[in-house]
């Protein structure tokens, strides 16, 4: 029943995020061709669409579309795009991908310039997100560079993979983690609360997307070496927190090890230390 609530939820964001581009494509009254190829790359470079098959994009497309011209009230669609998108990360996506269609001719009208500025109300995107959306995308960035994951925020997940190795997380084992990793120096800056955000959040990817295309997220979030080995200890810690770790845990200290390129004298040390 989680799993296919999160895979619901996961649908419903990938049809607001496609629709607010659709909208972006349109405010002008006509659809480019260069405005339907950037729709399609950004779609294509972003982890949310990850395992989409052709054919269920082109489904995607064409259910937004109709849905669109049904659209009489732009506050309802509005409202049902806020619903879709609850948390600001998505939001900030979705304006980011908005704004990479309006611009994708290289300068924006005054009608799709209009919608950007109703999208940033609608949404909470503050102007100094807006600045920085716009920056990495009239620089051809990814949007990536713009809605990086806090590192806080993946050194969590890392935690709570090894934490749900059995395939579930139990609420009491959520507290406990967010309890460990609070007192952690790494997370001086972060809130309970946030860090319970954190785990949530972890929690649901991990459900949605599965295990590889999470390591893949994690692989492209932790770039240094130190972040790798940073993330690895602390996995490496809720492993042996109990003792040795199972053969669950073991499993994926492996996979995070081989995700990670962390040589095996290393990943030694670490286990020693933990």
């Amino acid at each position: 029943m989680a799993r296919e609530q999160a895979m619901s939820a996961r649908k419903e964001r990938n049809a607001a995020l496609v629709e607010v581009m659709l909208l972006a494509a349109m405010a002008d009254g006509r659809v480019s061709q260069r405005e339907l190829q950037t729709l399609l790359s950004r779609v294509l470079e972003r982890p949310e669409f990850e395992g989409t098959r052709s054919e269920e994009l082109n489904a995607l497309v064409e259910s937004s579309v109709v849905k669109l011209a049904e659209v009489r009230n732009l506050e309802d669609l509005l409202a049902s795009l806020r619903r879709r998108l609850p948390d600001h990360k998505n939001r900030m996506l979705a304006f980011g991908l908005a704004a990479a269609v309006a611009l994708a001719d290289q300068r924006a009208t005054k009608s799709e310039l209009g919608l950007l500025k109703t999208f940033q109300a609608a949404l909470g995107i503050s102007e100094d997100e807006v600045a920085q959306i716009i920056d990495v995308i009239e620089n051809g960035g990814s949007l990536a560079e713009a809605l990086g994951e806090p590192l806080e925020r993946l050194y969590a997940e890392v935690m709570v993979l090894v934490s749900a190795a059995d395939g579930r997380l139990k609420e009491a084992e959520a507290r406990a983690l967010v309890e460990s990793f609070a007192a952690d120096p790494l997370f001086e800056n972060v809130s309970p609360e946030r860090a319970q955000n954190f785990v949530s959040e972890a929690v649901a990817a991990l459900s949605a997307e599965g295990l590889p295309q999470r390591l893949h997220v994690l692989a492209h979030g932790l770039t240094t070496h130190a972040q790798r080995v940073k993330a690895f200890r602390l996995a490496t810690k809720i492993a042996f927190a109990s003792g040795e770790p199972s053969l669950a845990e073991q499993r994926i200290l492996d996979m995070l090890q081989a995700t990670f390129g962390l040589a095996d004298d290393e990943v030694a040390r670490l286990g020693r230390e933990g």
